[in-house]
């Protein structure tokens, strides 16, 4: 029975590596095709800033010429910034760094705001924006700057794919404890192969119906996905096909007596996969930690929490958990390091722990140097919250279900 175990669980490990293999091959596939993009994006608004810089200072161009000129060259600078804006917010996602500063505020306020910034691209495509608003404010906690900008990804996103004349709409509804936003358009629609993509870093630049001349990076709608996730809240988006228009819905928790928390009756029950589990969150970042826990507290988990490695063994040695999260790029002792000593510390301070590794990097070496430090799975930042909780939950069960 014991060697049916063993064989049993090499079967599975060598199943969850071949699996990160292909998962990795793809990540490098994708990598390669967001530089090709980057590099595109990038010099061509150089081009027009450079051509038309050199014309200048020749001194040969007509007066309305000049100012032909310094249009194009703030036009496209300002595109040039925004594209970099787009590359940091990445950056600071990945390294768990993008910091929010809530206060409450009403979201149909915030709404306006974008729609004003807007108006010069709605101008520009003769397109229009109508608004339907809930009776009563929607009142909400979270950073006005960074919700506004998952409002302007979404509206920018509807104006580039609707054609000149198109019809936009924002709208507001209250359910229960919480506020859907919804932008509705009439442009381009979704293919339904390219729906369960969509958030996904660095997939819009690759695909045919994103690639125009001046559409960005593809990653304004992931970038969106994660601040609305970081307000513990939700993105969706639908489609009737191509040609047919596009919904994106937000749905975030309306701020209530003294706390901005969603009771429980608030917060969808689905796929409640985790009920029974204890979960020790391992992350040197407050944020990170936070949205781990309530991420997973909805999914029926009771949560740990520790910022160290140091506090990490404390933990165990008070109660040892089911599943280990850990990040492994932390201060003073990595996640790698604690993994590979926790390994050889015997059974009783974990060293059967099922774990799984959080990095900012999606790359095959980084998928190596987890499963070498002793982690089954491993999961990139930013996180994909369905993708994760299946993993965690296929290392509950692989743990529940271990021959001793």
């Amino acid at each position: 029975m014991r060697s049916d175990g063993k064989m049993r669980s090499l079967a599975s490990q060598l199943a969850d590596e071949r699996a990160l293999r292909v998962q990795a091959e793809e990540a490098n596939r994708i990598k390669d095709e967001f530089l090709g993009t980057l590099s595109h994006e990038l010099r061509t608004p150089l081009n027009a800033i450079t051509g038309w810089g050199h014309l200048l200072q020749a001194g040969k161009l007509a007066p309305e010429e000049q100012a032909r000129a310094v249009e194009t060259i703030l036009r496209n600078a300002k595109h040039q910034a925004h594209l970099i804006e787009d590359l940091l917010d990445v950056s600071r996602i990945i390294s768990g760094k993008l910091s929010l500063s809530p206060s409450p505020l009403v979201l149909e306020k915030v709404i306006e705001a974008a729609i004003e910034a807007a108006t010069p691209a709605l101008l520009a495509k003769q397109q229009h924006v109508s608004t339907d608003f809930a009776a009563d404010s929607s009142e909400v906690s979270g950073d006005a700057l960074r919700l506004q900008q998952v409002i302007a990804n979404l509206l920018n996103n509807s104006i580039k794919f609707c054609a000149p004349g198109g019809q936009i709409t924002i709208r507001t509804e209250q359910r229960e404890r919480r506020v859907l936003l919804q932008v509705v358009d009439d442009g381009r629609g979704i293919p339904a192969e390219f729906l369960p993509l969509l958030f996904e870093r660095f997939r819009q630049a690759g695909h045919p119906l994103a690639r125009t001349r001046g559409s960005g990076l593809g990653l304004g709608l992931a970038i969106a996905r994660y601040l609305v996730e970081a307000h513990r809240g939700t993105i969706t988006a639908e489609s009737a096909g191509e040609g047919r228009g596009a919904t994106f819905t937000v749905c975030l928790p309306l701020l209530t007596g003294s706390s901005a928390a969603p009771s429980p009756a608030a917060t969808p029950q689905v796929n409640r996969q985790l009920c029974g589990a204890f979960i020790l969150v391992v992350d040197d970042d407050p944020d990170a930690r936070e949205l781990l826990s309530i991420l997973l507290q909805r999914e029926g988990a009771e949560v740990a929490l520790a910022d160290s490695a140091k506090a990490a063994r404390d933990s165990i040695r008070a109660r040892q958990p089911d599943v280990i999260v850990c990040d492994v790029s932390m201060p003073e002792e990595d996640g790698y390091r604690f993994m590979r000593q926790l390994r050889a510390s015997g059974e009783r301070a974990g060293a059967f722990i099922p774990a799984l590794a959080l990095t900012g990097h999606a790359s095959a070496e980084a998928i190596r140097l987890a499963l070498l430090a002793g982690f089954q799975m491993h999961a990139s930042k930013p996180l994909d919250p369905p993708r994760l909780l299946d993993s965690l939950a296929k290392l509950w069960r692989r743990g529940v279900t271990r021959i001793p």
